[in-house]
């Protein structure tokens, strides 16, 4: 069993495509250097009275609000994800019409018993802030944030997370492609 959890690693994205209404994932892409993330949860309480006292509640779950912070947002995802793109030089262009694509976050939070791995189905990414300072005497790493809004996705889907009960073969597969829940029914 799972009881703390101390660190955070493997990010990746994956880039959803829709056509004719069909969510599709791309291949998982590492994101490197991932350093924290850190998600608030969106939504509130629902509260409705009648007969003189509270008739109905209920908690709406409109995903989450938050950050992640890397070294260094990677270029593939400044073109894959934020739409920004490579001209004949490769150099690389932010322009004010580009457009930011939805995507998959899949990442590990390492526990006292293993990983714990958790997939978000559609976050949306802002531009990271630019900021840099001068080297002293010693090197002093900067890194950059990421702001995420994760929403439900068309199926209603927010996460995933394993559990200590999770198999094998889907842990060891987390990063291959998004996963898709298996609901019996």
């Amino acid at each position: 069993m799972q009881k703390v959890k101390f660190g955070f690693k493997n990010a990746y994205y994956a880039k959803i495509t829709e056509a004719d209404g069909t969510i599709t994932y791309g291949t998982p892409v590492k994101l490197n250097g991932a350093v924290s993330m850190s998600l608030a949860a969106a939504g509130e309480l629902v509260q409705f009275y009648a007969d003189d006292g509270l008739y109905f509640s209920d908690n709406s779950n409109n995903g989450y609000d938050g950050t992640l912070e890397l070294a260094l947002v990677p270029d593939d995802f400044k073109t894959d994800i934020l739409g920004e793109t490579l001209d004949t030089n490769k150099v690389l262009i932010e322009n004010a019409i580009g457009v930011s694509n939805p995507f998959a976050l899949l990442c590990e939070f390492t526990t006292d018993n293993g990983a714990k791995k958790f997939a978000f189905y559609n976050c949306i990414a802002s531009r990271p802030e630019l900021a840099a300072t001068t080297k002293g005497e010693t090197k002093e790493v900067s890194t950059e944030t990421l702001n995420l809004t994760i929403r439900p996705n068309k199926e209603g889907l927010v996460k995933v997370s394993t559990t200590d009960q999770t198999s094998t073969e889907v842990v060891n597969k987390w990063y291959t492609e998004v996963y898709k829940p298996v609901v019996e029914g």
